[in-house]
């Protein structure tokens, strides 16, 4: 079993949806975490935002930011893992809110060999914007409520927040690297280092996680589905730019097949070696 889980959250000028994504790990029902936000080169607002949940938190909160130069999320991803005192790392978005179970969910799906991902729930465009401007705690509230938003279409599934109790089926694709996303993974930190992180070679907005989980299932590590366990709630916003997107997909293509390929061209190991 896990100890001590890292929680990564990444954010970008966003202050409003981290302090919702913020709000929702210090609800959790599990306090054995600490979180570190990968701030991917926000502005003085997104920083005093976090250095008042420091000052109130009984979770550490930790910071690690670098200059804006455009999207990086893999390499703010890697500097915050570098930093991390858990054995277990949780990438999750600061646009996502997270139930109270999500802690507790995950720790209890960690299994060596494994990583896990999780799914997510969207919000609509309008109820999203009301959620930031009204401050509504929607990760404390029941399943009817949600039940209520999923008939109103202010989230667009409901099945993925009714946990299953069966796990045998959660081991049935082990080598699927497809929907595994950094809005909410798991990975054994052990692991992470092994595949030497996230590659930076992926430059802008795509793909970066789902060559991350190719080079662990090339490493061995097996996918278990976090479905039905440990959703997570994404709050609707503008597409990034993905100008990139062809440019990085091709790689990720020309790496599936490349199963000798497990660590990152440039990773986190640049960053572990600066702390030795």
């Amino acid at each position: 079993m896990a100890g001590l889980i890292s929680v990564i959250v990444t954010t970008y000028n966003w202050p409003e949806a981290l302090a919702a994504c913020l709000n929702s790990l210090l609800s959790q029902q599990d306090d054995n975490f600490e979180i570190i936000v990968a701030d991917d080169g926000s502005g003085p607002a997104t920083q005093q935002l976090i250095a008042e949940f420091q000052g109130c938190s009984r979770i550490p909160i930790h910071h690690v930011h670098h200059e804006d130069k455009g999207f990086r999320a893999g390499t703010i991803r890697n500097k915050a893992a570098a930093t991390s005192q858990g054995d277990y790392l949780l990438f999750m978005d600061g646009d996502c809110i997270a139930l109270p179970s999500f802690i507790a969910r995950h720790r209890h799906l960690a299994e060596t060999g494994y990583f896990v991902p999780g799914n997510r729930v969207l919000v609509s465009e309008a109820y999203s914007t009301q959620v930031l401007e009204q401050k509504l705690p929607i990760h404390t509230a029941s399943f009817l409520f949600f039940l209520g938003l999923w008939l109103r279409r202010r989230i667009n599934r409901l099945l993925p927040l009714i946990p299953w109790p069966f796990h045998g089926w959660r081991y049935g694709r082990p080598q699927s690297w497809q929907k595994a996303m950094t809005c909410n993974l798991a990975v054994w930190k052990a692991d992470f280092i092994r595949v030497n992180g996230f590659d930076e070679v992926f430059e802008g907005w795509g793909y970066e996680d789902s060559d991350l989980v190719i080079r662990l299932i090339h490493l061995g590590v097996k996918r278990k589905e976090g479905r039905f366990a440990v959703p997570v709630f994404h709050l609707w916003h503008k597409h990034n730019d993905r100008s990139n997107h062809d440019q990085n997909y091709q790689r990720l293509l020309d790496r599936l097949n490349q199963t000798s390929l497990i660590r990152a061209q440039t990773g986190v190991d640049q960053y572990i070696d600066r702390r030795q």
